[in-house]
């Protein structure tokens, strides 16, 4: 089972999405057959087995053991993954693109962003594990508070100018059997303090 499956194909995003089968997906993170899903969930037997045969037709629930019970056998399905995540792939040509954005510094430029992190570290993963290889990535995550709008500025800019002569240290375009790597560096606000009443535009 993986950590995380990103979704690309159109039709098994929207498998994945129908509410019931959303539901059923999450309760195989552990193995069961549908007879024991039918019963968590209280709809019948047949009808899950119909959810069942389109969440495994997409790939999204596999077989994970099956039982001899007298001459039947029973099938205990899991899920491919513990969590789902749908790339902008599978919204054709209308899935986000920064490309679009003509405002760098806007929060849709930022969704753009982080949608094209899911399309394009998706699809490599995805080749990677079919390769069995790892994949190479840095993700680093923290938190800061300002004291204020000028000392988050301040940061930003210092922030920026290590990040420069970083780049400008390490980076050779001309190196043979070099690789490009993406570095995307982002930053917002804490989304709790929404609750507190409007966001701050500060």
């Amino acid at each position: 089972m993986l950590d995380v499956q990103v979704i690309n194909d159109p039709v098994a995003a929207a498998t994945a999405l129908e509410p019931v089968r959303s539901r059923l997906l999450a309760e195989l993170a552990e193995p069961a057959s549908a007879a024991t899903l039918a019963g968590r969930v209280g709809m019948a037997r047949q009808k899950v087995n119909y959810h069942l045969r389109a969440l495994e037709a997409q790939g999204l629930v596999a077989v994970a053991e099956e039982r001899q019970w007298g001459g039947l056998t029973e099938r205990l399905l899991v899920a491919s993954a513990r969590s789902y995540v749908v790339s902008p792939d599978a919204l054709g040509s209308v899935g986000s693109d920064p490309a679009r954005s003509g405002d760098r510094l806007s929060a849709s430029y930022l969704i753009a962003l982080g949608a094209r992190i899911v399309r394009e570290v998706g699809d490599l993963w995805r080749r990677a594990v079919a390769a069995d290889k790892r994949l190479a990535t840095l993700a680093v995550d923290t938190e800061i508070r300002f004291r204020s709008p000028a000392d988050r500025a301040e940061f930003t800019r210092e922030l920026t100018g290590a990040i420069t002569a970083l780049v400008a240290r390490y980076h050779d375009g001309e190196a043979p059997g070099g690789r490009s790597h993406r570095l995307v560096l982002v930053a917002h606000p804490l989304p709790h303090a929404a609750s507190q009443g409007s966001p701050s535009c500060q």
